[in-house]
């Protein structure tokens, strides 16, 4: 999987911020359902597009909104696991989405919960499938 410069570098950035305290899985996760995006005809086809999307004037990953994608170190074990996603390695089960519940809005989990199939837990977010 190539991707340009731009592109790696805010893939490695939304893992950091979204999954900087889960463990090397949380982070692959959190990859693959950002390359399942980018694969999926229902959301862009760049990482870029996809990380930076936003709808409505809100943004798809909280870190987006806050700024905090642009104020993380990337650690290497996030460069691990980044390029375990980028050669192929997917665990997400096809996941489009993740939440961290403790974190979220009740609204927005009311429409995780509402509109989209649960997959499993892993760490501290669930993942999810439309």
């Amino acid at each position: 999987y190539n991707l340009c410069e731009e592109d790696y570098d805010i893939l490695l950035r939304i893992v950091e911020a979204e999954a900087g305290g889960e463990d090397e899985e949380g982070k692959l996760l959190v990859a693959n359902v950002v390359i399942n995006r980018v694969n999926s005809d229902k959301f862009p086809d760049t990482v870029s597009e996809v990380v930076l999307q936003e709808s409505k004037g809100v943004t798809q990953f909280s870190p987006v909104s806050s700024g905090s994608i642009w104020k993380v170190t990337v650690s290497e074990e996030t460069k691990s696991a980044v390029a375990r996603a980028l050669g192929g390695e997917d665990i997400s089960h096809g996941a489009l989405y993740f939440a961290a519940r403790k974190y979220a809005d009740s609204e927005n989990m009311r429409w995780f919960d509402e509109k989209l199939t649960f997959l499993f837990s892993h760490g501290g977010h669930e993942f999810y499938s439309q």
